[in-house]
């Protein structure tokens, strides 16, 4: 049996993220992860040059994205990225995509000029070339031929977002994994048998499974996991969803949080730390991957 993969998210807007990758790789655990947003709710640095910094700073640990929104970028732009950042890490980029959500708007579609209601479609056209440009072969781009170099080897991808039509399409039709947001192990286990069933019909191998949990370990106070429920929530998300998605107390307690996302059918699974001091949270993660191990 596979072993479980532990990864980490980057805090958004700390320029402490240096020293949070270091202790993460330190800390035995697989991946650091950073989300994406041009506009947000709250302040967020770039991803890509977040990644390029952790992948400066470690060795080892894998650099994902969770997940980049590939339609605010024109698609040669994000492919000479993925590109560098491959080539600056030594090949270790997990790449997360996803078409974005409408929890904090249209403001950052009208700032790069691409329509919202557009997104599916320009996430799937830029998923059709991505792979030749990262690679560095010919792409028809606007329709005109482009080819970028240096290439690199096209990383692992994983497709984002709830299992809606869309997601699910692209899923099966671009990606190998499918990374899915805070999902409860009930839910997860039904969404890996329903991708089975489907990758089934096309021939095709079912999708591995990555799952993100909210974790703020320690003995954080109420009002500050109340906090982080109510945030969960501006996602569409129940309070009972919110609650269940996050992973509290100790490391012992995590382990048991995680490890039902794993029998649930994740394969990897990221923490998202919240409250706190997320130094702090990776060294508590870093136990928890231990415990899983053992």
């Amino acid at each position: 049996m596979e072993r479980l993969k532990v990864g980490v998210g980057l805090s958004s807007a700390d320029p402490r993220l240096i020293p949070q990758a270091r202790l993460a790789e330190e800390a035995g655990l697989e991946s650091v992860w950073t989300g994406d947003h041009l506009i947000a709710v709250k302040p967020f640095l770039d991803s890509t040059l977040r990644l390029a910094a952790a992948a400066a700073a470690t060795e080892r640990i894998k650099l994902g994205f969770g997940v980049m929104v590939l339609a605010l970028r024109p698609v040669a732009w994000a492919a000479k990225q993925i590109a560098t950042l491959q080539h600056l890490s030594g090949g270790r980029v997990l790449l997360g995509v996803g078409a974005g959500g409408a929890v904090h708007g249209d403001a950052a579609w009208k700032a790069v000029g691409v329509p919202y209601a557009e997104r599916g479609r320009r996430t799937d056209a830029a998923l059709e070339v991505l792979p030749d440009l990262v690679e560095g072969r010919p792409a028809i781009v606007n329709g005109e031929q482009v080819t970028l170099e240096p290439g690199a080897p096209m990383p692992p991808l994983l497709i984002g977002g709830g299992l809606g039509k869309g997601t699910t399409r692209r899923l099966l039709r671009f990606g190998g994994e499918w990374y899915a947001g805070f999902p409860t192990p009930g839910a997860l286990k039904d969404a890996a048998a329903r991708l089975a069933e489907l990758a089934a019909e096309q021939g095709r191998p079912a999708p591995k499974l990555t799952a993100s949990v909210s974790i703020g370990l320690g003995g954080l106070p109420a009002s500050v996991v109340d906090a982080q429920v109510r945030g969960l929530m501006q996602y569409g998300m129940p309070e009972e969803a919110a609650r269940n998605a996050l992973a509290v107390g100790s490391p012992a307690q995590a382990a048991e949080r995680v490890a039902a996302l794993a029998e649930a059918g994740a394969h990897r699974v990221i923490g998202l730390p919240f409250g706190g001091d997320p130094l702090r949270q990776i060294e508590l993660l870093g136990e928890t991957a231990r415990l899983l191990a053992a």
